[in-house]
């Protein structure tokens, strides 16, 4: 079925087109963009049930964008009168105004920038899903997560807690300017299971998830997910310390989207090269990689959670090749961020929600897979290991640094797995040195859209990585 676009966005898009009219006889640039997501987030353990209307990405509101002199202002509101765009258009005017005076009044600098392109254009998508969160039994699905999260605890060794989560939003966005009326409606959904076991003062965590840009029906793969997070629980309480050192190493398909997604993501959101803070800004037309290096970043460059026709500036989604076999072509960009630079938008201009200001971030960042099995991996490592699972991650885009929280490693000697288990390992380096390193690459890839992405400290969106098995050297610790 088509997931149905928004009878609320419908309803008041008459009124947002005429309030555009209206601001536009005082701006000379105008957009709005009016929301209306619904979802759900459900949590089951023995100790605890929770069911929530509210995930990361629900919401209801508009946020209008003008230019006037060189500048760009936004305001944005959870309630609009369609039958009162008159009004709105006072309001917001007044508002607006002593935005850009107190701007063009600051000592310090400010950007102008450009007339944002509006070249005529309609686009209508409602996309594929089975099912819809709005109209999914909670009662009869929280009963199932509990049910699953019971049996976790009675067949895990030394267990004290297994969570099952489920969350499912139905996004829909309509993006309106003079010349644009872009409408979208998808739904995408996560599910995972977090098991915790304990024993002789060890304690092991296990985490699996799944991801799709799809409905509720997702969620009849968890059970399977509890057979992976039970075994990954008990291989954690065997876990030893890595020794402290350089390593071959082969990164699972997680990890590998984990370093796709730190090496190559911040590192080259072209938001960074205008305030000259992203080292990849003199790197363009360099290499970075080794010759098995292809990384895509882009809403079409894969279909999981962050995968959407058009993103909050109104700019198509597109797949963008970063790095091609090596060679970094290219970084991501905003509409605003482009402008100030001279280059084209690629589609990834995020705002958290409708009361936060857009910025370049990720959507899919995945590394292309080569000819390589696992297998032919593993036999061509004589000492390192098989890194599988990812917990967190951190970049440095100004200097090119990398840390990665792997949740367990797989001891690798003279082409074997030994059965040794390590954990906790971090990952670190060099970027170029790392991705330079990659000497193999899997012959299939994976994409993972089960965690989010913060801005510094703040500003979170959905975002999916992946890519294939890769062979290369790191920093273990």
């Amino acid at each position: 079925m088509k997931a149905p676009f928004s009878p609320y966005l419908n309803s008041i898009a008459p009124g947002l087109k005429r309030l555009c009219a209206l601001l536009g006889e005082r701006y000379d640039y105008v957009s709005i963009l009016s929301t209306d997501s619904r979802g759900f987030a459900l949590r089951a353990s023995p100790h605890v049930k929770t069911v929530s209307s509210e995930t990361m990405t629900t919401e209801r509101g508009t946020v209008v964008r003008v230019r006037r002199d060189g500048l760009y202002s936004e305001y944005s509101l959870n309630r609009f009168d369609p039958a009162a765009p008159e009004a709105a258009a006072l309001d917001l005017t007044r508002a607006l105004d002593a935005q850009l005076t107190l701007l063009s009044s600051m000592s310090t600098k400010v950007y102008e920038t450009a007339v944002m392109p509006d070249e005529p254009c309609t686009l209508f998508a409602e996309m594929e899903t089975e099912r819809l969160p709005e109209e999914e039994d909670l009662s009869a699905l929280i009963a199932r997560l509990s049910a699953l999260a019971e049996d976790g605890m009675r067949r895990g060794d030394h267990l004290v807690d297994c969570t099952v989560s489920a969350l499912s939003t139905h996004i829909c966005k309509l993006f309106l300017t003079a010349n644009r009326d872009l409408r979208q409606s998808y739904v995408y959904s996560e599910g995972s299971v977090m098991t915790v076991a304990a024993e002789g003062g060890k304690s092991g965590m296990g985490y699996r998830g799944l991801s799709g840009r799809c409905g509720p029906e997702l969620f009849s793969g968890l059970p399977a997910r509890l057979d992976e997070a039970l075994r990954d629980a008990a291989e954690l309480l065997k876990a030893e310390r890595v020794v402290p050192g350089e390593y071959e190493i082969i990164a699972d398909p997680e990890v590998a989207g984990l370093i796709a997604h730190e090496a190559f993501g911040h590192g080259v959101e072209m938001d960074m090269f205008v305030k000259n803070r992203a080292l990849g800004a003199s790197y363009i037309g360099k290499r970075v990689g080794s010759d098995l290096v292809t990384m895509h970043e882009g809403a079409l460059a894969a279909c999981d959670v962050a995968s959407y026709a058009f993103d909050d500036e109104g700019t198509p989604a597109g797949d963008v090749i970063e790095i091609d076999r090596g060679i970094l072509k290219t970084g991501i960009c905003d509409a605003l961020s482009a402008l100030r630079l001279g280059v084209q938008p690629t589609g990834n201009g995020k705002r958290e929600n409708f009361e936060h200001k857009v910025y370049t971030r990720m959507t899919n960042t995945v590394f292309e897979p080569g000819t390589s099995t696992l297998n032919d991996m593993i036999a061509s490592v004589s000492h390192g290991y098989l890194l599988c699972g990812c917990e967190s991650g951190m970049e440095d885009p100004k200097h090119w640094g990398i840390q990665c929280i792997v949740q367990r490693g797989y001891e690798i000697l003279d082409g074997r797995l030994t059965g040794k288990v390590i954990a906790p390992v971090i990952l670190t380096g060099y970027v170029p040195d790392l991705l330079g390193s990659i000497s193999m690459a899997g012959n299939e890839a994976s994409v993972f859209g089960t965690g989010g992405c913060g801005k510094g400290s703040k500003e979170w969106v959905k975002v999916s990585d992946g890519g294939p098995y890769l062979k290369a050297r790191a920093i273990l610790g």
